[in-house]
């Protein structure tokens, strides 16, 4: 088949699958394209890439005027929609701890400038997170954003890998093949499809314990195609796939059926179980660089991967010199990485998400880190008496994302999709207070239950004054009755 034929084919299927999704949420409004299309970028290559050139630190001036766009976008349309920003900042404190430190580390950066840029990003992600927050029905628009995702990359990552390979696949140094897609990198491919994998596999259990809006057989056989599609290119050519993300899919996996086998015996865990699983989960992921790796050599050597785990071991011993230099504040947001320690290492990442956020944060930063996901996490917990399937996706992405960062790097900022999608979830689970008119009516009123903090607190509608009938009235509206009887 001609390429150009491929992708016109391609825009028609991913057409009609927006078309299928948005049928099923009605209520969500044309502003959540703004934080889908903000996904879409920090989800696939760069727009330099794709339409241009740009300097690796500076950044190319069309990303620089897309983000600009849609912060403006989101500021003015937050605005206009009068959310409550001191009540959602009350919510989200460890969240604002870590965007205020994250701040303070420009002070201690070599490229202080250059790591303001990058930190302004962060609050880009914020603004993106709360538009999600302020639409009507926030936890159906992060569903629905996450579809759309879902719905655009993978079918284009198919074009890309099939019909134009020189977007869609790497060689390596003996010609072997790395899918891509719309990525940077086989890994990069790897969480997209690991992310799209859960979410549907998810979707489909929500649907067969009815909990989902009921579809026609349109739509599960769009979602069951799209399915297909991810878990193709996640098994990757030739053997060339992510561990990685398959290991990390498969502990999701494993904590969703978990967590449903104790909802059909009625066994919750405990207050604090998740958190401390969460954090021994997240402190092997620290100590196991340190150790070279020797705690996940064994899993590695059963995925086909050789004992330094494709060369990561390496890297981290060439970098725990650097790391001891600077151990408590690092060396400043998203600075670690100069054009110069790049020669050096001849690599831009630490293939682990706990030695970057040590090298950008240092121990305080990673102490932060902690504490913004176990606060994620008590939260999520507590959702599971009230809101099971929501709570489910919330603690799965927490596991999948401690256990991706064991060896690839995508902790240290909102602005790889991971940690995006946390920020949405914890952010999207805040109850979205806005100013009401004093002429609102009870009938327009929301009624219905929300979440805020450990208790479900209905919003009550605004009294009305119920006038009492004086003695005359209440005499003639006796005798009606009785003539009426």
């Amino acid at each position: 088949m001609p390429p150009k034929l491929a992708l016109f084919i391609c825009v028609i299927y991913v057409f009609l699958l927006l078309r299928l999704e948005r049928k099923q949420t009605p209520n969500v409004s044309w502003v959540l394209w703004i934080p889908t299309a903000w996904m879409l970028v920090i989800a696939g290559k760069p727009l330099s890439i794709w339409f241009g050139s740009g300097d690796r630190d500076e950044g190319s001036p069309l990303d620089q005027i897309f983000l600009i766009s849609v912060f403006c976008l989101g500021v003015c349309i937050l605005t206009s929609r009068r959310i409550n920003l001191s009540r959602t900042i009350k919510e989200n404190i460890p969240l604002m701890l870590l965007i205020g430190y994250t701040l303070l580390s420009v002070f201690w950066s070599e490229i202080p400038f250059i790591t303001f840029k990058r930190w302004t990003r962060e609050v880009i992600a914020v603004v993106m997170a709360l538009l999600v927050l302020s639409e009507k029905e926030p936890r159906q628009a992060m569903l629905s954003l996450l579809k759309r995702n879902i719905y655009i990359l993978i079918p284009f990552s198919i074009i890309l890998i099939k019909y134009f390979p020189e977007y869609g696949i790497q060689y390596r140094w003996n010609g072997g093949q790395m899918w891509i897609g719309v990525t940077l990198q086989k890994n990069g491919l790897g969480r997209l499809c690991m992310i799209a994998a859960f979410f549907l596999v998810w979707t489909f259990v929500r649907r067969w314990h009815r909990k989902d809006i009921p579809v026609d057989k349109r739509q599960k056989l769009a979602d069951l195609s799209v399915l297909i599609l991810t878990l193709f290119m996640l098994s990757g050519p030739g053997g060339q796939y992510s561990a990685t993300a398959l290991i990390s899919f498969s502990a999701g996996l494993l904590i969703f059926v978990g967590l449903l086998w104790t909802k059909k015996n009625q066994i919750f865990p405990g207050a604090n179980t998740l958190m401390v699983f969460l954090t021994v989960i997240f402190s092997l992921g620290t100590l196991q660089p340190f150790l070279g790796g020797a705690l996940i050599k064994s899993a590695s050597s059963e995925l086909g991967r050789d004992d330094t785990l494709t060369g990561r071991t390496e890297i981290w011993a060439g970098l725990l010199p650097d790391i001891m230099q600077r151990p408590f504040f690092g060396y400043g947001f998203a600075s670690y990485w100069t054009e110069t320690r790049r020669g050096i290492h001849e690599i831009g990442e630490a293939h682990s998400g706990y030695f970057e956020v040590l090298l950008d944060h240092g121990l305080i930063g990673l102490l932060l880190i902690l504490i913004f996901l176990l606060s994620s996490c008590r939260k999520a917990q507590r959702e599971l008496r009230h809101d099971f399937d929501w709570a489910c996706l919330w603690i799965c992405f927490l596991v999948m994302t401690t256990i991706h960062n064991y060896t690839e790097s995508s902790l240290s900022s909102f602005t790889t999709q991971l940690p995006a999608i946390l920020l949405f979830l914890a952010v999207s689970s805040v109850i979205p207070i806005l100013s009401v008119t004093s002429n609102s009516s009870t009938s327009n009123y929301p009624t219905k239950m929300v979440t805020s903090r450990s208790r479900r607190l209905p919003i009550k509608p605004p009294r009305t004054k119920i006038h009492a009938m004086s003695t005359t009235q209440n005499s003639k509206l006796c005798q009606f009755i009785d003539k009426k009887s």
